[in-house]
């Protein structure tokens, strides 16, 4: 069993700064591939950022060049910094896990966390 515990959400002023966090339990981390996603009320949930297990990196056009994903193996956690906000990045921030073993697929997500930027 897989748990995700997110962290970092925060009310920010637009131009501010923000790291998310989501630290997983469980042995599968380090083949995983980790996304963070955002959902804001009367909207469907959408994919912010998203890093394999080799490390390779996609990113929603919208965060482009101000959002960065990372991951750290040793401490199985999924960090997303967040740079230059804006008043449209409030949302529920969601940290997803997602992976293949002995053919199965899996997929977690954590609780979410509250992002609010004020213009």
């Amino acid at each position: 069993q897989v748990q995700l515990v997110e962290s970092g959400g925060d009310l920010v002023q637009a131009g501010g700064s923000l790291r998310l966090s989501c630290a997983a339990s469980g042995s599968i981390f380090s083949i995983a591939t980790m996304g963070w996603y955002r959902q804001a009320p009367g909207k469907q949930r959408e994919l912010v950022a998203s890093i394999t297990n080799y490390g390779g990196t996609n990113y929603a056009e919208a965060v482009k060049g101000r959002f960065t994903i990372s991951r750290d193996n040793a401490k199985k956690t999924v960090y997303l910094q967040m740079n230059s906000l804006k008043p449209e990045d409030t949302a529920v921030y969601y940290c997803n896990l997602r992976a293949v073993v002995l053919a199965k697929g899996l997929d977690y997500w954590g609780q979410g966390t509250q992002v609010t930027v004020s213009s």
